[in-house]
């Protein structure tokens, strides 16, 4: 729900931190947003990152021209006086299919940016770097059900980014029927990235995302939640609106701030352990994060995950 009256005055963007939301807010292109949080997540890295390539060592195999020279591995050159490369297992690039939750409760906002906009800055930052780093990217954007469909290929980043901006949040949020006629639509593997606020029954959720692992593809789901929403901040009576249905109610904050709390905490402990059951990571994405929080913490769960040699939610 959205508050219609007390609402929280919208936070200012105090520094000059490209990758703070409300500062991005101001920023028109879409592909100068992601590009400069990508560059500014990149810059922070001290190892090259990957989405879809394997680090895993497979065998070595002789050098041909037109290989990376850093890829060589000298010791075997020094044992041999011969050049070998070396292989990692699935070191291909993959399908990265977004898909981008249009439902109307992502319009909410208590700190100067909805959650639909700082989801399109997220998931625009994800597609630019999968692409960046070779994959094929793809998009669909759904509610109660598929909007939008753009298939994978190394050609369609301009056509995602696009799709993204030209998205609105105007849906019913039963996301549920949707993703489970995508499941069974999703022919080739890959990486399938979920941004959504997950206004629906954990269990209706975990289904559609456990038949899209087990057909080997490998499932993140980006938990967007505005900081609002998860405090209940506000301290003068207000009537709140259901963004969905349109239901509005009158209440008193204070009388229900610490019950509403953990209400809020439950159900995103109940959406964790929902997909944990299907192996999917889930990762809470709080609108007041800077993206490269957000992204560092993707890719430290998946070489967490890869380190540990088993699936682990980083929740």
């Amino acid at each position: 729900m959205t508050p219609v009256k007390g609402r929280a005055a919208p936070r200012a963007g105090t520094g000059a931190n490209f990758l703070d939301p409300v500062v991005l807010q101001r920023i028109g292109n879409l592909e100068l947003v992601a590009r400069g949080v990508v560059e500014g997540f990149l810059q922070g890295l001290h190892r090259s990152p990957f989405l879809g390539q394997s680090l895993d060592f497979a065998e070595h195999r002789p050098y041909t021209v037109g290989d990376d020279p850093r890829r060589v591995d000298w010791r075997v050159y020094a044992r041999t006086g011969r050049y070998y490369v070396k292989e990692f297992e699935a070191e291909t690039n993959t399908d990265f299919t977004l898909l981008l939750d249009v439902s109307r409760s992502m319009a909410f906002g208590g700190s100067g940016i909805t959650k639909f906009d700082y989801a399109r800055f997220l998931a625009a930052s994800l597609v630019f770097f999968a692409r960046r780093q070779g994959d094929r990217v793809g998009i669909v954007t759904l509610d109660d059900r598929v909007r939008d469909f753009v298939p994978c290929s190394a050609r369609h980043l301009e056509r995602v980014l696009i799709t993204i901006d030209r998205a609105r949040p105007d849906g019913s949020g039963h996301l549920a029927s949707a993703l489970e006629a995508l499941a069974e639509r999703q022919a080739r593997a890959g990486i399938v990235a979920l941004v959504s606020d997950l206004y629906l029954d954990p269990e209706e959720l975990s289904g559609p995302l456990k038949v899209l692992g087990q057909a080997g593809n490998d499932v993140l789901v980006f938990h967007v939640l505005d900081p609002a929403e998860r405090e209940l901040p506000y301290d003068d009576a207000l009537t709140m609106e259901d963004l969905e249905t349109g239901e509005t109610l009158p209440l008193q904050p204070g009388d229900l701030r610490s019950e509403y709390r953990e209400l809020v905490r439950a159900h995103i402990t109940a959406v964790a352990q929902a997909l944990a059951k299907g192996r999917v990571d889930h990762l809470l994405a709080d609108t007041s994060s800077p993206l490269d929080e957000v992204l560092f913490g993707y890719l430290s769960a998946r070489q967490n995950r890869k380190r540990r040699g088993r699936w682990a939610s980083p929740s």
